[in-house]
């Protein structure tokens, strides 16, 4: 037997017992005669005395920073005592000891504070993975992921394993593809999700169906993005979105429960896709703090049932561009007046960042004596600086920030500068945590480029039952581009739903459609003729004959909930082996080539010229 304890595990109350402990070597303290050393598992770390009699043998043969070490002893109570570890009131004092393996110098320090690269610590990821930081979030990895299954599996859900070799339907992401040497000249791809799947076993009567499961996307990867990730697959049959959404959101308040101990006993809020633009710029709100956008002035183009709030010609002078501008949206950030030259300057230039995209940025101060203080002020009186700050909604002490501009790019940036200064004020608290249903989204977007509808989330989600017959009876043909917002199509929303955690879209799912006249529909306003739908999706048509009942799901970003319950801006964090920016897995140098046998098997000739 290596050991009778882990390294974590024993207490005061152990003293005086023998024990055995097997570990890694965190650090050696030479004391004169006596030695310490501090040995390390996956469960915590305990300190080790070495007396006199066992100082020769160690001098023979000396254990380095991560040797594994196997020692044996007694508890005994320590005299000066560790209160920052929960084995700080003992030490073992050792009566003999075994070198199991040992260490070459390891390239970075294996510490919370370690001094390794993100690169470096990737390629050394079995290292890494030895940090105690990286131990905590796939521990919390783990735990959700018990959450979820307990939480599932209470409710009568059946987990299902479905393909990773399918058949590529490359729309929005492209797909990873897989040469078959069977089938020379034809490929598989790996699933962006399990999308058709869950909705053909609803088809075959597993009513509750869930998959913790891989998918895969080759596109350009950022911080919440990784080419391989995990969703929490859900799907539900005879069901419509009250019921999607009731028992989800009792998965996430588990969740909640189990691995960070917090009670969530009120309903999450919901808005609609509508509110969630208008009010915060975006369609994945943080609602963590306040600060809604103003719509001072805006086009009727993404809003054409909304009110402005100041007329237009209060805007078409200088700095906006003489004839107005189409979007003038502002933020009151609260208690910020008093901001510099200096710091209004440097809120400017980060408005103009090439990522934010705007030429400038006004600023109303509103000063607790009454007064108004503008970079506008050779413009505009003090009683229109008024009139524009308490559209704002501002109160005495508050900092108006305002970006004009074309709607879409605007309103993006608005949403931008909200975040960053709800950051510069510590109002993004990573230890609040707080959901968000957004629901009514778009059913189709308009891909003025391509000249074409192409579906908001993809194209097996169903309209508003309302509104089906809208979509079944019109042609989705567009004569003219520029009138398309004027379209029937344009009005339809979708029977789809977000669930939004901390700025963070953490799941999203619809009603499906499951009718075969309707999904025809569908694929024909994306632009696909009747042989390009039964080449691509025959299957699912064809199971639509045979008594689909109606049906509906979600996918959360099991990853991406990670990260968000563990504190971090990036998922990478919480995975074991994760890919690096360049999408290159550092530690087994993939992707690399493959040789020429294996070519030639597949019937694969390689031309890579660019």
């Amino acid at each position: 037997m290596y050991r009778t304890h882990t390294c974590g595990e024993l207490r005061l109350a152990d003293k005086g017992a023998k024990t055995t402990l097997a570990g890694w070597v965190q650090t050696v303290r030479k004391f004169g005669a006596i030695t310490f050393v501090d040995l390390r598992d996956r469960y915590g770390i305990t300190q080790l005395l070495f007396g006199e009699e066992l100082n020769k043998q160690l001098e023979e043969n000396p254990p380095g920073r991560e040797f594994v070490l196997q020692a044996a002893g007694t508890v005994n109570e320590r005299s000066n005592k560790n209160p920052n570890i929960p084995t700080g009131d003992i030490e073992i004092l050792v009566s003999s000891f075994t070198i199991l393996s040992k260490s070459s110098v390891p390239p970075f320090t294996i510490q919370d504070d370690t001094d390794g690269g993100d690169d470096l610590r990737m390629k050394y990821r079995y290292l890494d993975l030895r940090r105690n930081e990286v131990k905590k979030n796939l521990e919390l990895r783990y735990a959700v992921n018990r959450a979820a299954r307990s939480y599932l599996h209470g409710q009568n859900f059946i987990e299902v394993e479905t393909p990773y070799l399918i058949k590529s339907t490359p729309e929005g992401a492209r797909d990873f593809v897989v040469p078959s040497r069977m089938n020379p000249g034809q490929f598989y791809a790996l699933p962006q999700s399990p999308q058709t799947f869950k909705q053909l076993l609803m088809i075959s009567g597993y009513d509750r169906y869930y998959q913790i499961v891989k998918c895969f996307r080759d596109e350009d990867l950022r911080a919440d993005r990784q080419p391989e990730f995990t969703q929490i697959d859900c799907e539900m049959a005879f069901v419509e979105q009250e019921d999607v959404l009731n028992m989800f959101e009792g998965m996430v308040k588990h969740i909640f429960k189990e691995v960070k101990g917090i009670e969530y006993n009120e309903a999450v809020p919901r808005m609609t896709w509508e509110d969630a633009m208008w009010n915060y710029g975006n369609d994945k709100p943080d609602i963590r703090f306040d600060m809604k956008v103003t719509n001072l002035v805006f086009s009727k183009q993404m809003f054409p049932n909304k009110s402005t709030v100041l007329p237009e010609e209060m805007f078409a002078i200088p700095p906006w561009g003489g004839g107005g501008a189409e979007a003038v949206l502002a933020i009151a950030v609260p208690g910020c007046a008093d901001y510099t030259r200096k710091q209004t300057d440097e809120l400017t230039e980060w408005v103009k960042r090439p990522q934010i995209g705007m030429k400038g940025l006004v600023f109303i101060k509103c000063n607790t004596g009454g007064s108004y203080k503008s970079s506008v002020d050779k413009f505009y009186s003090e009683d229109k600086l008024k009139t524009i700050a308490e559209a704002a909604g501002t109160k005495a002490g508050d900092l108006v920030l305002i970006l004009a501009g074309p709607e879409e790019r605007t309103r993006k940036a608005i949403s931008e500068l909200r975040l960053e200064m709800a950051e510069r004020l510590d109002l993004r608290k990573k230890d609040e945590f707080k959901p968000v249903w957004v629901l009514d989204f778009p059913l189709f977007e308009y891909d003025e480029e391509g000249n074409r509808w192409v579906a908001r989330h993809h194209p097996f989600t169903a309209p508003k039952p309302s509104q089906i017959e809208t979509m079944i009876s019109n042609n989705p043909a567009i004569e003219n581009t520029a009138e398309y917002v004027k379209h029937p199509y344009a009005n339809i929303k979708a029977n789809a739903y977000d669930m939004v955690l901390n700025g963070n879209e953490i799941g999203g799912g619809s009603i499906r459609i499951y009718q075969r006249e309707l999904q025809e529909k569908m694929f024909a306003a994306l632009g696909m003729d009747k042989e390009e739908q039964q080449h691509k999706f025959g299957f699912l048509l064809g199971a639509f004959e045979y008594g689909a009942p109606p049906h509906g799901g979600i996918a959360f970003g099991f990853d991406r909930l990670c990260a968000i319950l563990g504190g971090s801006e990036s998922i990478r964090d919480f995975i074991a082996f994760p890919k690096n920016n360049a999408v290159r897995d550092m530690m087994l140098d993939a992707p690399s080539t493959i040789d020429e046998k294996q070519l030639e098997e597949l019937q694969i000739k390689l031309d890579l010229r660019g």
